[in-house]
């Protein structure tokens, strides 16, 4: 399922025009991916999980970070591209599940563009 979405994301000009930068490669060798999967979780819990999100669709940074780049790539940064994307619903607390398929996502982009 994961494949299909990246092949789906890829074929859009905005989502396919983000890229891992250097010093986001660094970042990762320094602290390693499973660091960078528990930001991810951290993100995703705090910034985009919530049933109520008063910033939505500003809430995701355009730089800084390797997950933040990965989710506007994979269309999760914010609610209404999830539910554009992903077909998630606004408007209730994500599931256990949907956080999971969400971080995974992420993490398989960003091992994508990490091994380039």
């Amino acid at each position: 399922m994961i494949e299909k979405v990246l092949d789906n994301l890829s074929k859009s000009k905005f989502r396919s025009s983000f890229h891992l930068r250097k010093y986001m490669i660094s970042y990762i060798d320094k602290i390693g991916i499973d660091k960078v999967r528990e930001h991810a979780y951290d993100f995703i819990n705090n910034r985009l999980a919530p049933e109520i999100i008063l910033n939505d669709g500003r809430q995701t940074p355009m730089k800084g970070h390797p997950v933040f780049i990965a989710q506007h790539a994979c269309a999760c940064c914010c609610r209404s591209c999830l539910e554009k994307w992903h077909h998630i619903p606004k408007g209730r607390k994500l599931s256990d599940n949907e956080i999971d398929y969400i971080v995974d996502l992420l993490m398989e982009w960003i091992n994508r563009e990490y091994k380039k």
